[in-house]
């Protein structure tokens, strides 16, 4: 009697219990299913907000691409311009020499327009080309040199400023910053682009002022770091490839 009694409260005890514990199962994989939705949603939401950056970022290169397209063909034009340049002298030397007549006129307007083009244009190793070109100068005012020979000398320093143009490498200079003038490290990209890198850990790159040039520091890491392997690319003597470095491009050719 009294088993019998025991079982059916035992049953009547346990009976409710399933349901409950289905109703619990069914809100607890509601709740789930709904974190779930709400991470989906975030997450497409962050996809929207990285496509709308990213268009924005090639908005953003697409228009510095030009622009430097830009001032590369602004410059391929100086480059021109100087060659045209470079012709005429040396169609000047041709009928000179062949009408047998004085070169020291001629001498003269080739030095002068040699020396201004080396004063007003890219500045690399500005004192050293314009010593070199007084050095002839000089040898012919004591006739230690030939007008000949003065000429060919000429025309050889107006190769080797054609060819400053295509010219890629690292070389030492002396540049003035804040009013000092340090013997620095630079890096001539032809003549569109000069960086540098002095001993006291000051890099940056030729810009242009006026109708001159000057030396700007960067200071921003990532700036700084491009620059530095434009550098260390240079010291192993790699010249091709692609690098990012600061627009540092200058327009050059002298007086127009």
């Amino acid at each position: 009697m009294y088993i019998k009694i025991f079982v059916a409260f035992m049953c009547f005890l346990t009976a409710p219990l399933s349901p409950a514990l289905g109703l619990t199962d069914d809100a607890e994989m509601v709740e789930s299913i709904m974190a779930l939705r709400t991470d989906v949603e975030a997450l497409y939401t962050k996809i929207d907000e990285n496509k709308e950056s990213y268009k924005a970022e090639m908005k953003s290169l697409t228009l510095q691409i030009a622009d430097s397209e830009a001032q590369i063909n602004r410059a391929d034009t100086s480059i021109k311009l100087a060659d045209q340049e470079l012709q005429k002298i040396q169609d000047k030397i041709e009928k000179t020499s062949a009408g047998n007549v004085e070169l020291k006129p001629m001498l003269s307007d080739a030095f002068t327009l040699l020396e201004r083009s080396i004063r007003e244009g890219f500045p690399f190793k500005v004192p050293e080309r314009l010593a070199a070109l007084e050095k002839i100068k000089s040898d012919l005012m004591e006739k230690t040199i030939t007008d000949e020979r003065a000429l060919a000398l000429l025309w050889t320093s107006y190769e080797d400023n054609i060819r400053l143009t295509s010219e890629i490498g690292l070389f030492k200079q002396r540049i003035e910053i804040d009013g000092q003038n340090v013997l620095a490290q630079v890096a001539k990209i032809g003549s569109a682009m000069l960086f540098f890198e002095t001993p006291d850990d000051r890099i940056g790159y030729v810009t242009r002022d006026g109708a001159g040039y000057a030396y700007k520091v960067v200071s921003d890491k990532a700036n700084r770091e491009s620059i530095l392997a434009l550098f260390d690319a240079l010291a192993k003597q790699i010249r091709t490839g692609y690098f990012t470095v600061p627009n540092a491009l200058v327009l050059t050719g002298g007086a127009q």
